[in-house]
């Protein structure tokens, strides 16, 4: 029988506590090498690399090393939040006309969406200025891990065999996402031999210079990346196969570090990442739930369904019109951020009805509800939203540092660098040939990500980093999880673990970027009786199992202000695990 999962209701895992370090991980393997690092002494930037890099080994259907990872660390002792904005740059060739001409507007799947990977810099770059440990140290994990394998976990099973005819578009794809020919088999040892080659070889390039000093041989595991025999292998396979990257290209990458931007709800500073991202949706969408006296609504009624789903069909039709990378784009940040701005998008939200499509954006510089020109014209979509998944990571030590991190970039739809097992990020998806886009294609500019690391604080120390995978339904259940803890009160095991809904009535972030205008999923553990009336109101419902994959996997830790205890939240709909002391 359906019935609403209760704030007093058992979880399926116990909370994990500890008062000294506690790690969240999308893979208890990453989980394991984070916590081994904090046990050996390293803080908490430490064993968020050590952790990101072996999820890009064991979740590799989901990341890849030469992908994504955006990050957003805490650090206690220069009282610091920064971001580091860990997604690449389209190539100096990638422009909207090439698009336009050569593939009819569409970017088309394979080297063509390649961007600059970002991800080996955002790790290196944060473990040189934060970190105390070496390269080697918190790399020996994830090259142990490729080089002797692990048994493949069921959802990297279902997921290779899910992609099979993808992958045999390239052999080297083949090769090793299906050996033997065939998917990997639950419980059989999955190896990528290469892969741990390649993390070997920056790890000795570091060794070759850490005499200098600590930093100087992590900027050489950087450059064995970048400007070495990696880099060299990329831009080779690019040039011989109509790829667009080239060595320099990946030798003038860097990341940029930047503030975040963030809101207060209640007596909490709650923080995303920069446009670069999607990042800011996460705030704005708080800024407008304030207003509402969600608790005395009852924790996912039909009026707390209907509210927030609205609520997020307005910031994401604000996503599509503004937010693309700060560098190339006039972002109105501070009119989106504002309490007034939220009052007045506010108002577009009706009680007793739904948008039955994406709402039309609205003025932020002007301050109004409604931005006064025309919405673009959108065709709408059938089958099902494109996902295109990712992981996660947090980490807070003994030092009051915190690390959050949503590591990306799924090898499905990009063949392989041979002889490297590095998939290089196809992130490029994410930006749309139209000129006329915020997040339209450019040489030099970053698609817009939807990845986005967040970060609660209170009284100016971290009070919960939290994160999920989940492509657009990303944002919609952080907030879910994060109104859980601080507004219903439930424990964070609990609030992960409680039935989501999250709404698909805009443009997809991923190309083809389809449209769905009015579809709300919603878990089958939320009673039939909501989404019927939800349907009535102009939604169109379709049902998720009851603990869907696609409704993302929430990871937390929640610091008691008072006692400094930590609580861990794994999201038990994948492979994910806490573990603390």
């Amino acid at each position: 029988m359906d019935k609403q999962l209760s704030v007093n209701e058992v979880s399926q895992r116990g909370a994990i506590l500890g008062n000294r370090h506690m790690i969240s991980a999308g893979h208890y393997l990453a989980a394991h090498a984070g916590f081994e690092v904090l046990e050996a002494g390293g803080n908490a930037v430490d064993a968020g690399v050590a952790a990101g890099l072996v999820i890009g080994v064991v979740l590799v259907d989901y990341v890849n090393i030469a992908g994504v990872a955006p990050m957003m660390i805490y650090l206690a002792e220069r009282d610091e939040l920064v971001t580091l904005a860990g997604v690449g740059t389209w190539p100096k060739a990638a422009t909207c006309e090439y698009f336009q001409k050569k593939h009819g507007g569409k970017i088309p799947r394979g080297l063509e969406r390649v961007v600059v990977p970002a991800a080996p810099d955002a790790y290196l770059t944060a473990l040189e200025k934060y970190g105390t440990m070496s390269f080697a140290e918190v790399a020996k994990y994830a090259i142990r891990f490729a080089g002797e394998g692990f048994p493949a976990h069921p959802l990297i099973a279902h997921n290779f065999a899910k992609h099979e005819a993808e992958h045999r578009e390239w052999p080297q794809n083949a090769e090793v996402f299906l050996p033997g020919g065939k998917p990997p088999q639950v419980g059989r040892l999955f190896v990528q031999a290469d892969l741990a080659k390649s993390l070997q070889y920056m790890a000795d390039q570091e060794a070759a210079a850490k005499s200098k000093s600590r930093e100087a041989g992590i900027r050489a595991a950087r450059d064995a990346f970048y400007k070495g025999d990696i880099a060299a292998a990329i831009a080779k396979y690019h040039a011989e196969n109509g790829g667009l990257m080239t060595m320099e290209d990946l030798a003038g990458f860097k990341v940029e570090m930047a503030p975040a931007v963030g809101s207060r709800f209640g007596d909490i500073d709650v923080y995303g990442c920069g446009p670069w991202c999607q990042g800011p949706v996460i705030p704005m969408a708080l800024n407008i739930l304030k207003g509402y006296d969600l608790k005395g609504m009852g924790h996912n009624s039909i009026e707390y369904v209907h509210t927030l789903t609205e609520a997020f069909k307005l910031v994401f039709a604000d996503r599509e019109r503004y937010i693309g990378d700060p560098n190339f784009v006039d972002v109105p940040l501070d009119g989106m951020m504002s309490d007034a701005y939220a009052e007045l998008r506010r108002t577009l939200i009706r009680p007793d009805k739904a948008w039955p499509e994406m709402p039309p954006a609205g003025d932020p510089r002007g301050m109004k509800a409604v931005l006064d020109e025309k919405a673009p014209e959108l065709v709408g979509a059938s089958g099902t939203p494109n996902l295109n998944d990712t992981s996660y990571c947090c980490v807070m030590d003994r030092f009051g540092n915190a690390f959050s991190c949503t590591p990306s970039d799924s090898p499905h739809a990009v063949p392989m660098v041979p002889g490297t097992g590095l998939v290089p990020s196809g992130r490029g998806s994410q930006s749309w040939a139209d000129p006329k886009h915020a997040s339209s294609v450019q040489p030099g500019k970053r698609p817009r990500l939807t990845p986005n690391p967040a970060m609660a604080m209170k009284d100016g120390k971290p009070l919960m980093p939290f994160g999920t995978p989940g492509g657009d339904v990303q944002i919609q259940a952080m907030i879910q999880v994060f109104l859980n803890i601080f507004v219903y009160g439930m424990d964070p095991q609990r609030a992960v673990e409680a039935p989501r809904f999250a709404t698909q009535s805009f443009p997809n972030s991923f190309a083809p970027h389809h449209y769905f205008p009015g579809l709300l999923n919603i878990e089958a553990r939320i009673p039939k009786a909501v989404g019927d009336r939800l349907a009535e109101m102009g939604n169109e419902v379709k049902w998720w199992d009851a603990h869907s994959y696609s409704a993302g996997a929430v990871l937390a830790i929640v610091r008691d202000p008072e006692t400094g205890t930590l609580a861990g939240a794994a999201d038990p709909r994948r492979a994910t695990y806490a573990l603390g002391w």
